[in-house]
């Protein structure tokens, strides 16, 4: 009985095991620190841009389906039971004779095969390119998708530097209003001191409280970006040592438009338009197709005995149908699709000079702010620098109140302002290496 016991919650515990280990994984994946890597992953599979372009992606392949269908035979059955209230009456000669039967009915299975048709040519041709054109649409989104989120996640990084410089500084001018006001208690300086310590606290609070409510929008926005749901808890984690190594990247790269996304889809969309000129030039070709069927017939003048001997019929044929004049209608379309093909090298030209456009702004937006970033950190050391000394001289009665206070005020901007340059060279690198066609996103 006990051995019995033992094994009951020996499977009861193998069975539930896959739920409590589902449970920690989920409890895990809500609770851990994400960094960019896994918000990326986690947008490429649930963002909806992207899902929806896999759903189109599978319709398409659907949709392609369906058209090369029509190259398989096309089997059909049709029922017919009709009643003759009066029979026809035929004239042979001087007499009149009354034909047929006053119930008929017939069965007839048909079968037909087509051997030449531009619709089911033209959709075997074009479903290789229609794949591409589906695959390119899904790999833009893609890139959007890793662009977007990669700047919202550095928004929100930097934003929460931000707030905990705000911090730093709020522990800083506490301390500093409350040793003015300690002074002017004790008469050594007058209330000015403390008075603009009180102001130069409240303005700093008041920047703070406005930064936080920022932090919160943001974190909705990345949400959304990355399909996540909006309720849930979502904790970032980032180094910045990390980030101002990867800062640095190759800018001698020659731009290539045949790497970006938007002249691929270009291309494939040549290749189609090609494919509908030939379609209407096809239209100058007969249709051919290929028939056979069996007809079952049945003749009676009784319902009852209707059924009772069929009078059968097959045939098989060949059809070809050719259109010979049709008000021009084929020359008109041959010559618009012929536009069309003009139209599009026309936007050929100009993409390429757009992208070129983009990337040389791109390279020109990354390397003015990669110099005003390094120009900016090396300020961030200088006012920290300052501010500690004039601090130590305002300590020891030789610099005046006013002089902390515009040393800390520099020192804060200086701090703020580097952040926003590290902020602003990450994002024009991705625009960068997104004019080049670099982002990658497996």
């Amino acid at each position: 009985m006990r051995l019995t016991k033992n094994l009951f919650l020996l499977l009861t515990g193998y069975l539930l095991y896959p739920f409590f280990l589902m449970a920690q994984t989920q409890a895990d994946t809500t609770s851990q620190h994400w960094t960019l890597e896994a918000c990326i992953d986690y947008a490429l599979e649930h963002q909806p841009a992207v899902r929806q372009a896999r759903l189109d992606e599978a319709i398409g392949e659907r949709e392609i389906r369906a058209n090369l269908s029509e190259w398989l035979p096309q089997i059909s059955a049709q029922y017919n039971a009709s009643h003759n209230f009066k029979l026809q009456t035929a004239a042979f000669g001087d007499q009149l004779i009354t034909i047929g039967r006053k119930n008929n009915s017939n069965i007839l299975l048909q079968a037909d095969q087509v051997i030449y048709s531009r619709d089911v040519l033209l959709a075997s041709k074009a479903a290789h390119l229609t794949r591409t054109q589906l695959d390119q649409r899904t790999e833009e989104y893609k890139i959007n998708t890793v662009v977007d989120v990669t700047k919202a996640f550095y928004d929100i990084l930097f934003t929460s530097e931000q707030l905990r410089i705000l911090d730093e500084n709020i522990v800083r001018q506490e301390k500093q209003y409350q040793d003015a006001y300690s002074q002017y208690q004790s008469g050594l300086v007058d209330k000015t001191d403390y008075q603009r310590a009180r102001i130069t606290l409240a303005n700093t609070r008041s920047d703070r409280n406005r930064t936080q409510e920022s932090i919160s929008a943001k974190y909705t926005a990345l949400k959304t970006l990355i399909g996540y749901p909006v309720e849930n808890e979502l904790s970032l984690t980032f180094d910045y040592e990390a980030m101002a190594v990867d800062i640095l990247l190759d800018t001698t790269q020659v731009m290539n438009p045949v790497e970006r996304i938007e002249f691929q889809q270009l291309q494939t969309q040549k290749q189609l338009l090609k494919l509908n000129t030939s379609y209407y030039r096809w239209g100058f070709l007969p249709t051919v197709s290929a028939f056979a069927n069996y007809n079952w017939i049945y003749l009676n003048d009784e319902i009852s005995q209707l059924y009772d001997e069929a009078y059968p019929t097959s045939v098989a044929g060949l059809q070809v149908a050719l259109p010979i004049f049709q008000g021009t209608r084929r020359i008109q379309d041959l010559q618009i699709a012929q536009l069309q093909e003009e139209r599009l090298a026309v936007e050929e030209e100009n993409t390429k000079s757009v992208i070129s456009t983009e990337y040389e702004t791109a390279l020109a937006n990354y390397k003015s702010d990669l110099q005003e970033w390094q120009t900016l950190r090396e300020n961030a050391q200088l006012a920290e620098e300052v501010y500690n000394t004039i601090k130590l001289q305002y300590d020891e009665g030789i610099k005046a109140y006013i002089d902390l206070v515009i040393a800390e005020t520099e020192l804060r901007t200086t701090q703020l302002n580097y952040y926003n340059a590290l902020y602003n060279v990450l994002a024009s690198k991705l625009d960068y290496q997104r004019a080049l066609g670099n982002i990658d996103f497996n």
